[in-house]
């Protein structure tokens, strides 16, 4: 799972996330590998709805609400990649759901892929400023290195294509004009199965469009491991593990680790200023002293500040 939070810093998954994601926090949280029944006690959870009032659907709100389907039938059947957010402080404007294959408008394998694969989209309005922002989170197939590489192309071109239909009017009195790129920013989370060394992860990285946020971080202001599938085995052959779970940000040239000055939610620098600031990078722990689980994956974090238009 990763979470993604803006300027802020089964049971036990969901203590995790409510321990950082207050009601009134601006965060977004991307999951992988959920099972309907598994988002269902999230979402529950998080909103604090006790077990006898739960009913089979999902809830939306009062705190969190999600987008996201089952890969397996476009509804409830197999494993959701939800995008989990705060709907007192964001806007849903538009969703989509696109499979990681040939035919990527209905449920379908693509290539070599062992199962289906999807990609959830979401356009949010913040409700205090109006600004827009394109969530992204997927999970790309473990068995499958084509369907990795060729599953990086078809989420830049639906980012593309989201941003473009999704662009502000430059006419409509931004409070910063010398930003050419009236498109939404974007961020994309997930499980990419595929290491810094590998065919995905360099796919993305060699794009025009998204930057890896672990890498505006210095080094020694990272917290926690660098490792971020551990599996379920903590004696598992040690090149099985490795750093696999990334958050991306976008557009590239318009991400840093720069701050920039503001009063009233102006940028008051004439420079054009980065849309996004990266503030920190944080993997949680998965196992604690009662040697339990929460995941076979670590929980990425992200700290930014998204800066207005």
């Amino acid at each position: 799972m990763n979470e993604l939070r803006y300027n802020t810093r089964p049971y036990m998954d969901v203590g995790l996330l409510g321990d950082r994601s207050a009601p009134s926090t601006a965060a977004f949280i991307c999951l992988q590998e959920v099972l309907q029944g598994q988002l269902s006690d999230i979402l529950h959870d998080l909103n604090g709805i006790q077990t006898k009032e739960r009913e089979s659907s999902l809830p939306n709100g009062p705190h969190w609400a999600h987008i996201g389907v089952g890969r397996g039938d476009g509804h409830s059947k197999g494993e959701y990649s939800p995008i989990i957010y705060p709907v007192q402080l964001f806007d849903l404007l538009y969703f989509q759901n696109v499979w990681l294959s040939p035919t990527p408008d209905r449920p379908s394998k693509g290539w070599d892929a062992g199962c289906e694969r999807i990609l959830t989209v979401g356009v949010f309005s913040s409700k205090a400023t109006g600004q827009r922002l394109i969530a992204c989170c997927t999970h790309l197939d473990n068995a499958g290195s084509e369907s990795r590489k060729k599953s990086v192309g078809i989420i830049l071109e639906t980012i593309e294509s989201v941003r473009r239909e999704w662009s502000a009017d430059p006419s409509s009195g931004h409070k910063n004009s010398s930003i050419r790129d009236y498109r939404p920013a974007v961020f994309l989370a997930g499980d990419f199965n595929s290491q810094p060394d590998q065919e995905a992860y360099l796919a993305m990285e060699a794009s025009n469009l998204m930057s890896d946020l672990h890498n505006y971080v210095n080094p020694s202001r990272r917290y926690g491991d660098m490792t971020t599938f551990t599996g379920f085995n903590r004696d598992q052959d040690p090149e099985d593990r490795g750093r696999i779970d990334f958050i991306w940000l976008g557009p590239k040239d318009q991400v840093s680790g720069h701050q920039c000055s503001m009063e009233d939610g102006v940028i008051l620098e004439a420079v054009p200023c980065p849309r996004w600031n990266v503030e920190g990078y944080t993997v949680l722990p998965s196992r604690f002293e009662d040697g339990v689980y929460s995941s076979d994956h670590r929980c990425v974090v992200g700290d930014v500040v998204l800066y207005p238009e």
